[in-house]
């Protein structure tokens, strides 16, 4: 989002929201420069970054929050977004936010379930009379670059459970509420997410969106290199810079400094990487059009350490690259 509302000269509009605890959180949504698009990022109210580690709990967690930030923008008038789906909190299926959304979801005493992963177990059928009806009237793009399906092994709450808080023993609760929960959503609208490609984004929120709005799927790069309009940019240009947290074999596997390295090569630009660290197989991602890969620690240091300097070490370390990289084109 902050991406995005940058390179388009839009603006920002800050709502308060309801945190994955449930606690009011100070969130935002932005608007593109064409004034149309509104850019939603979940991660602002229903996001890991909100909340301390010692709190997360994702049997608890809701996207409450973002179906908030979708409201206040159809509230608004805006009837194309962005969604941009990632860092949550959460495991709840995207069941927080269509409740927000006014989509009653029932246990078999006909009552509302509560928040949070762990309340899916109870959910028995669900009530859509008065689910907001502009969401029908809208159109979404989902900015993922996860393909997880929503359940089993390689499902939301067996991979991406544990990095929000969930035991061995939470993740099997976990997994068997969105069963129960996918269930329920085929008996509703004959959309089967059980291992439906990319429902398990973000605690199987991108099932959400695939089962009950106009929406389609797209890698997060490809949405910000679309809308940043990168390849204009390039022409002219000498060196590209860009940057992941870990670069390692995953890299070429659709994240960001492989979309950027991609679209620099069509325009015959050399990129290089600046990573906080290196892992294995980054041989692989030389055939793509990068030329180095250099991670930005400088000395032994923690990971406290090293997020506290990142800015300095960035710096520095690109001011080397620089150095280096065109004292030698300009001695040839």
């Amino acid at each position: 989002m902050e991406t995005l509302v940058s390179a388009t000269n839009g603006h920002k509009v800050p709502v308060t929201a309801t945190g994955p605890l449930g606690k009011p959180v100070e969130a935002f949504f932005g608007v593109l420069g064409d004034k149309e698009t509104c850019i939603i990022e979940m991660a602002c109210a229903s996001g890991l970054n909100v909340i301390h580690s010692s709190e997360r709990n994702p049997l608890a967690a809701t996207t409450f929050g973002t179906g908030e930030l979708i409201k206040r923008a159809l509230d608004e008038g805006y009837r194309k977004f962005v969604l941009a789906i990632g860092g949550s909190a959460t495991n709840d299926g995207g069941a927080g936010m269509l409740q927000a959304l006014g989509m009653q979801l029932l246990d078999k005493s006909g009552k509302e379930i509560g928040w949070g992963g762990g309340a899916l177990g109870k959910i028995h059928g669900i009530q859509m009379d008065r689910f907001d009806k502009r969401i029908s009237e809208s159109r979404f793009l989902i900015a993922s670059d996860v393909e997880n399906p929503l359940i089993g092994k390689n499902g939301a709450s067996h991979v991406f459970g544990p990095q929000k808080g969930a035991s061995d023993e939470m993740v099997q609760i976990l997994d068997q509420n969105l069963t129960r929960w996918a269930d329920v959503v085929e008996q509703a609208t004959g959309v089967r997410l059980h291992h439906m490609p990319g429902a398990g984004a973000a605690g199987g929120i991108g099932g959400a969106f695939q089962a009950f709005f106009p929406s389609i799927m797209k890698r997060g790069v490809d949405v910000v290199l679309h809308y940043s309009k990168l390849g204009e940019h390039l022409k002219g240009a000498d060196l590209v810079i860009t940057g992941e947290g870990q670069v390692d074999f995953q890299t070429a596997y659709g994240k960001t400094p492989m979309g950027v390295a991609q679209t620099a090569k069509e325009h015959h630009v050399p990129t290089i990487i600046l990573a906080g660290t290196i892992g294995k197989g980054i041989e692989t991602l030389y055939q793509y059009g990068i030329i180095g890969i250099f991670s930005i620690i400088n000395r032994p240091m923690d990971l406290e350490s090293a997020l506290r300097q990142a800015r300095p070490l960035l710096e520095m370390a690109a001011e080397q690259v620089c150095r280096t990289y065109f004292y030698d084109i300009s001695n040839k």
